[in-house]
C-alpha cells in the first residue's frame, strides 16, 4: 500500500483501539458491529483494510475470520502509542475536572487510567482510578489522594486501584484485571501502558 494514501476514519481508529486493549479475546466482524454497533458488513470491510494497514492481522478458523492486533510489529505498536497517547481527547466532559485533578499524580507514576461507570455514563457513584507505581513512590501518592480529598473539587469518591508493573504481570490472567485494563481511558504515559499490555499479549 502507498504510504501516501494512508489514512484512518474514526471508525478504524475506534476498532482498532478496541482490539488492541482487549488483548485476550478473538474478534470476529460481526462479534465487533454488536459490540461497537457498527454496521457488520462495514466493519468487516473496515478490518480488511487495518489489516492491509498492517495495524491488524487476520486468522481464517473454521467459516470465520478473527483479526488481532499486530502485537510484534514496531511500527504498529508506536501507532497504538501515539493514538492512545490522544485517549484524553475522549475523556467524556463530566470528567473533565476529575482529570485535571489526576494530573498530580504524573510525575509519580507508571501510567494510569479511567475504568469503570463513569466512563461511559455522566450518572455514576464514584470513580474508578487505576494508578501503576514504584512501591517508593507510595508517600508521594498518598499525599496527592489526600489533597485531593481537601480540595472538595470532586464530588464523587474515588475508588484507586493501586498496582506495581510486577502486579500486573502476576494478575494479567485474572478477569477482574484484564477488564481494567481492557475497559479504560488513559490519562497519564500511553507509551508505558501500551508496553505492558504487549507483555500480557504474550
Amino acid at each position: 500500500m502507498d504510504v501516501n494514501n494512508i489514512h484512518f476514519t474514526a471508525l478504524e481508529l475506534k476498532i482498532v483501539r478496541y482490539i488492541f486493549k482487549h488483548y485476550k479475546d478473538k474478534h470476529n466482524a460481526r462479534q465487533l458491529a454488536r459490540i461497537l454497533r457498527i454496521n457488520h458488513a462495514h466493519t468487516n470491510k473496515l478490518c480488511g483494510l487495518l489489516v492491509k494497514k498492517r495495524l491488524l492481522i487476520s486468522e481464517t478458523i473454521g467459516n470465520a475470520t478473527y483479526f488481532s492486533f499486530s502485537y510484534n510489529n514496531k511500527l504498529s505498536i508506536k501507532f497504538m502509542q501515539y493514538l492512545l497517547g490522544l485517549e484524553e481527547q475522549l475523556f467524556p466532559k463530566w470528567l473533565s475536572i476529575v482529570l485535571y485533578n489526576l494530573k498530580r499524580f504524573s510525575q509519580h507514576i507508571s501510567f494510569g487510567a479511567i475504568f469503570g461507570s463513569s466512563v461511559n455514563n455522566n450518572n455514576f457513584n464514584d470513580v474508578d482510578v487505576l494508578l501503576v507505581y514504584d512501591k517508593n513512590k507510595i508517600k508521594d501518592i498518598k499525599k496527592i489522594k489526600d489533597e485531593i480529598i481537601k480540595s472538595q473539587l470532586i464530588e464523587q469518591p474515588i475508588r484507586y486501584v493501586e498496582i506495581t508493573e510486577d502486579d500486573v504481570m502476576l494478575n494479567k490472567d485474572s478477569k477482574t484485571f484484564y477488564n481494567i485494563f481492557s475497559n479504560n481511558l488513559i490519562f497519564y504515559n500511553a507509551e508505558k501502558y501500551v508496553e505492558v499490555i504487549k507483555k500480557c499479549h504474550k
